[in-house]
């Protein structure tokens, strides 16, 4: 892609170099992604300057994270099994995706992520992701210790090298991601690339998510990817020395030994109400926590749950004395999204001849093919550390075509033929289909 030749870089002023250091990185990571060689990565920028933080956008980002997040819960996490997402990951790197999206489409992707990219008169989710960035800091913990807080969220697209991108595009990537375009070859090293992106995830997220993605098709035009790394000492520490095994009941009723920590909480925050405990437990700074809730029947009570409802337990949390107790735990999770997502209102999206990602190019017919999401975490005495990733992969679809109706219902000829050279093998007629 240069300037001489991409129409979007000569009316844009797309700088295109090589991603050096990062580069670096990414390449040395290669062993822990796809295989493959890979070449260095190189960037191009729009123009357009990141957009100032809104407190009231951001709250609004946040709204409709969380709606979409017990969406997600209630559609996919309620299986039984241990599980963890990121709704804010998946809706950032969906709402990518979405920012080239016209029509129906973009409409259906609008409703399932309930208006995410366009709170706060579109700077919301800007908003949210640079306040979140600015939790980051060294903090004293309740023992007056100095404890370091680390809160990543980072946003990169990859396109394949010399695909026509539209200005808005490039522009909202910009101004509402901070994110430029990573340029790789899809069509003819789709294993390289698949390294690289791997590579990038993974030094983002700190070695925790080391592979994202399994492979790439060379019709890959487009994948956009968020990862989010945290680690945080909670603000009042366990003491090592009172994690003991206990038992803990699971949903059917049988029990199991785990290491479990205790904690006693002069100056808790708890709610309660019916056939349910809360705390929450802070982290150092006080800007970040973990809500923990207890239903009595877990089943029934994720029957109700929605953002509204969990909404209404964090503000009934208050200050009490807890005498807590907490089972140590590890949850890692990963899978496509792609039929949650479009079960639960955005098949469009996802369908080759329908799709419309025209804000994206009008080069070639875009549609999504995946969402591959992976997340994990890890809750001990000191705090937690927690990884995600998402990667939306946008592939060349079929270009739509005149739809026509042909029902066939009454008598017909067919033929069996070599479409090249035209030789008929097999010639024939049906009158009657039941005969």
């Amino acid at each position: 892609m240069s300037q001489a030749t991409n129409p979007i870089a000569r009316s844009h002023a797309i700088q295109e170099g090589l991603w050096g250091l990062a580069a670096l990185v990414l390449v040395g990571a290669i062993a822990s992604g796809c295989a493959g060689q890979a070449a260095a990565i190189a960037e191009a920028t729009s123009q357009a300057t990141r957009a100032a933080v809104s407190p009231g956008a951001a709250t609004q980002a946040a709204a409709a994270i969380d709606a979409f997040g017990f969406d997600f819960y209630k559609s996919e996490l309620t299986s039984g099994a241990n599980a963890v997402v990121s709704p804010t990951s998946i809706v950032l790197a969906l709402s990518m995706a979405q920012a080239g999206a016209r029509g129906e489409t973009a409409a259906q992707m609008d409703t399932v992520l309930h208006g995410a990219a366009e709170t706060g008169g579109g700077n919301g989710i800007n908003s949210l992701d640079q306040t979140l960035a600015g939790f980051s800091g060294t903090f004293k913990d309740a023992n007056g210790t100095d404890q370091q807080l680390t809160l990543r969220i980072a946003n990169a697209p990859f396109a394949q090298r010399g695909l026509q991108l539209q200005e808005p595009f490039l522009d909202t990537l910009s101004s509402k991601y901070g994110a430029g375009l990573r340029l790789v070859d899809f069509e003819n090293d789709p294993t390289g690339a698949c390294s690289l992106i791997d590579g990038w995830v993974s030094d983002q997220t700190e070695g925790r998510i080391p592979k994202l993605l399994d492979s790439l098709d060379p019709a890959t035009r487009l994948v956009l990817v968020n990862a989010i790394y945290l680690k945080a000492p909670w603000q009042t520490p366990f003491d090592e020395s009172g994690t003991k095994n206990a038992p803990f009941t699971r949903a059917d009723g049988s029990q199991v030994s785990v290491p479990t920590m205790s904690l006693d909480l002069s100056e808790g925050s708890y709610a309660s109400g019916t056939g349910w405990q809360a705390v929450e437990l802070p982290y150092a700074g006080g800007s970040l926590a973990m809500t923990i809730v207890v239903p009595d029947d877990l089943a029934t009570f994720e029957a109700g749950l929605d953002a509204g409802r969990f909404s209404e337990i964090t503000a009934a949390l208050g200050p009490a004395a807890v005498d807590l107790t907490l089972p140590r735990f590890k949850i890692e999770t990963k899978s496509d999204l792609s039929a949650v997502l479009a079960g639960m209102g955005m098949p469009l999206a996802f369908d080759g001849n329908r799709a419309d990602f025209s804000g994206i190019t009008t080069q070639e017919q875009l549609y999504i093919s995946k969402v591959v999401h992976q997340a994990n975490i890890s809750v001990d005495e000191k705090g937690t550390e927690a990884s995600a990733a998402t990667a939306v992969e946008i592939v060349a679809g079929v270009a739509p075509a005149h739809q026509v109706t042909l029902h066939v219902d009454r008598p017909f000829i067919f033929a069996v033929r070599d479409t090249d050279t035209g030789a008929i093998l097999f010639l024939g007629r049906v009158v009657d289909p039941s005969a």
